[in-house]
């Protein structure tokens, strides 16, 4: 069995959740970053990171740590981690294709004795019954006996310089209870924050996909107050203001849902749960309401924009933001696009700025074509959809100079006072 002292690793994807994870591993063992992508791998050999997640000081920091686009040079490693996307297909199942790739690409390297361990988010069972069968086949291997296997979910929150890896609790588990020592003594050695050791590998899958399916489901309950607010005629964030003041109160506030976790872990669970026979209702009831919160906004500016007597077909709206939060440049599974989207069935000229965003990532992202700077005075709409601290700079008055006369301000985000806007959540 191995041991911390004579610990080599490799690390299999190097985006939000594998890079930072490299360079605290690489801080202490001899660590190599894998990525199929050369130009990532360039760019981080070159000491930069575009997804911001690590600065050129972290990277540099990270002395044993190498990077490579070639699989090959992981052959030396005995512990290898999974950090590869896990997202959503087009009918809201799971695209594990990036994960039996990873796999694939393990079952050709590990040898007799190494650990792989999978921090991508997957519905129970997913790395027992998908994973390790992919890895056996390929390897000739057999598991729990030639080669062991760990599972601890990554906890990564994109753009936030306050929680980083090192500092966030780390759940844990191997598949026998000598791997679950070593693999929690691995992550310990990084993490200041502590660990907590689950009894079972399905365990801590499970864990990971309900941290998002309640963060899910809590934010659809606010969203759906800030419905029924609005048909009330009440300010949404006035009472949830009003109502944070009693100590158990949960500070959720409504908007769009989206991002690489809590817009899509709770369609794992939710698929695992009906192969087993189980219909979660609750659930996908939230999902529902909250992928549906894009056309609500759009046809909540509309009705604004005809209460000013504006023609909505062929009128200029300027979308201000296109990633899934604030401050972070990360484009996956934005559902700012569902507010483009259901502009242009209303036959709308949709202009969307947002400064985080490489135009090149959006073209391939989303087919779109960013504006670099608005122009005063040429938007019958603004919508501020993501509450960068740049938009929040500008101030209602520097974005209201983007409308024309009569035109219609709208914050999704609470990013600007009341006062100042024509409507919000």
């Amino acid at each position: 069995m191995l041991d911390l002292k004579n610990t080599k690793i490799g690390i299999i994807g190097l985006g939000y959740v594998g890079l930072p994870l490299a360079v605290e591993f690489g801080k202490q063992y001899p660590t190599v970053g894998l990525d199929l992508k050369k130009d990532r791998v360039d760019e981080l050999s070159a000491g930069s990171d575009n997804t911001l997640e690590v600065t050129s000081e972290e990277l540099a920091e990270a002395r044993q740590l190498d990077f490579s686009s070639s699989p090959e040079v992981l052959a030396d490693c005995n512990v290898y981690i999974v950090t590869v996307p896990t997202p959503i297909d087009s009918h809201n199942q799971p695209d594990l294709s990036y994960l039996k790739g990873a796999s694939e690409s393990v079952g050709g390297l590990v040898k007799i004795g190494d650990v792989v361990i999978f921090e991508s988010t997957v519905f129970p069972g997913a790395t027992e019954e998908v994973c390790i069968p992919v890895i056996e086949e390929v390897s000739g291997l057999e598991y729990n006996r030639d080669f062991f296997a760990g599972y601890s979910p990554e906890r990564i929150n994109p753009g936030d310089k306050e929680h980083r890896v090192s500092n966030i609790l780390k759940v844990t588990a191997g598949s026998t209870p000598e791997v679950g020592d070593y693999v929690d003594a691995l992550y310990a050695s990084i993490i200041t924050a502590g660990t907590h050791r689950a009894s079972s590998i399905r365990v801590a899958e499970a864990s990971k996909v309900i941290e998002n399916t309640q963060r899910d489901l809590n934010i659809a309950l606010i969203n759906e107050l800030a419905l029924i607010c609005n048909q009330l005629g009440i300010d949404t964030e006035e009472v949830l203001v009003a109502a944070g003041t009693k100590w158990n109160f949960l500070p959720f506030r409504p908007g769009l849902v989206g991002g690489h976790c809590i817009g899509v872990d709770p369609y794992y669970l939710t698929h695992k749960a009906q192969e087993v026979s189980y219909h979660p209702e609750v659930i996908l009831a939230g999902r529902r309401l909250n992928d549906d919160m894009g056309k609500y906004i759009t046809e909540q500016v509309v009705r604004l924009m005809m209460d000013n007597k504006i023609q909505v077909s062929g009128s200029r709206v300027l979308v201000m933001g296109l990633t899934f939060k604030e401050n972070c440049p990360d484009l996956r599974n934005s559902r700012v696009i569902d507010i483009v989207n259901a502009l242009k069935k209303y036959s709308v000229q949709v202009d969307v700025h947002d400064p985080m965003v490489e135009p090149d990532k959006a073209r391939a992202e989303y087919g779109m074509d960013m504006l670099a700077e608005p122009q005063a005075g040429q938007y019958d709409a603004v919508i501020v959809a993501v509450a960068h601290d740049q938009f929040r700079e500008t101030g209602a008055a520097g974005i209201r100079a983007y409308c024309k006369p009569d035109g219609v301000l709208y914050d999704v985000k609470y990013l600007l006072p009341a006062t100042e806007v024509d409507g919000r959540l």
